[in-house]
């Protein structure tokens, strides 16, 4: 059987497809790869500026549903929650680390930025908490892959910048971590550090193969996530995080929204079986909206 993977360009976006496809062609599947450019790869600018959800996302679900590509790999942390008609999310492989890992050259650690070091983040979510605990840096945008901002902290242009543990170590790039920083001061995106791979929702064939690389314990733990998200309304560019997780056989989800200044965090956990992922993602959001994140997250739009 022949396949066509349809990819972004990026180096990180390379190597996820090529993890799927080596998989895939383990199991008897011709793969081949498709690059295609989106948005999100050509524009300038913080995100939330140049067009909001689906920045990386987009033109590969157009190249699905025209039949250009039969499978789509996405960073599930850039896929919306909104359902694309004629497309489904048909695995979600095993997990990487959902860490947030700090990047600072001429430091150790958080603790030892000195007042009014420059951050360099495009992440609402990651300025939010970031200024939580520590109100006294100046956190500027930064744009580019993960090369171009390893580049612009280690050139001087910024003290530091945050990325995701998952994306270096894919790329080989786990010496340039100066500390991870713990889950009680920076919760992950939703879906960080998972795999989405899609299909057209018509496409038996394609779906029942690659259905085989999914891992049921991620794959409840991100639709627990993403039906937060979409009950909380704040699409992926908004300061909301949360971390889904089987523990001793249940379903755990916890829930942050920060607002922008970093001066109020509101936080939830809730516990379900582990079939009831959606329903527990509702619940989060609920609890989470009785304490207010609404206000945070409309305010967050101002920005």
């Amino acid at each position: 059987m022949n396949m066509r993977l349809g990819t972004r360009a990026s180096a990180l976006a390379r190597w996820q497809a090529d993890w799927v496809a080596t998989r895939l062609m383990g199991l008897g599947v011709d793969v081949e790869l498709v690059p295609i450019t989106t948005v999100g790869d050509t524009q300038q600018g913080p995100l939330g500026t140049i067009g909001g959800q689906g920045l990386f996302t987009k033109e590969i679900q157009r190249a699905l549903l025209d039949d250009r590509i039969d499978l789509a790999v996405h960073s599930l942390k850039d896929l919306p929650t909104e359902e694309v008609a004629g497309l489904s999310l048909a695995a979600v492989p095993q997990r990487a680390p959902v860490a947030d890992a700090l990047i600072c050259p001429r430091h150790a650690s958080l603790e030892e930025l000195p007042p009014g070091a420059v951050v360099g983040t495009g992440s609402l979510r990651r300025r939010a908490q970031l200024l939580h605990v520590r109100g006294d840096l100046r956190i500027e945008d930064i744009r580019g892959n993960v090369e171009t901002r390893l580049d612009k902290v280690r050139s001087g242009d910024f003290d530091a910048t945050i990325l995701a543990e998952a994306g270096l170590r894919r790329l080989g790039l786990e010496d340039r971590i100066a500390v991870l920083l713990p889950l009680s001061v920076m919760m992950p995106a939703i879906g960080q550090g998972a795999l989405g791979l899609e299909t057209r929702s018509d496409d038996r064939g394609i779906r029942q193969r690659v259905g085989k690389l999914n891992d049921p314990a991620t794959h409840q733990a991100v639709l627990a996530e993403r039906a937060m998200l979409a009950a909380l309304q704040g699409g992926c560019l908004a300061p909301i995080a949360a971390w889904g997780r089987l523990e001793t056989g249940r379903l755990v989800l916890t829930g942050r929204v920060v607002g922008t200044d970093g001066q109020r965090r509101i936080e939830a956990t809730q516990t379900a079986s582990a079939n009831e992922a959606a329903e527990l993602g509702r619940q989060v959001a609920d609890e989470l909206l009785s304490q207010g994140a609404g206000d945070l997250i409309q305010a967050s739009r101002q920005q």
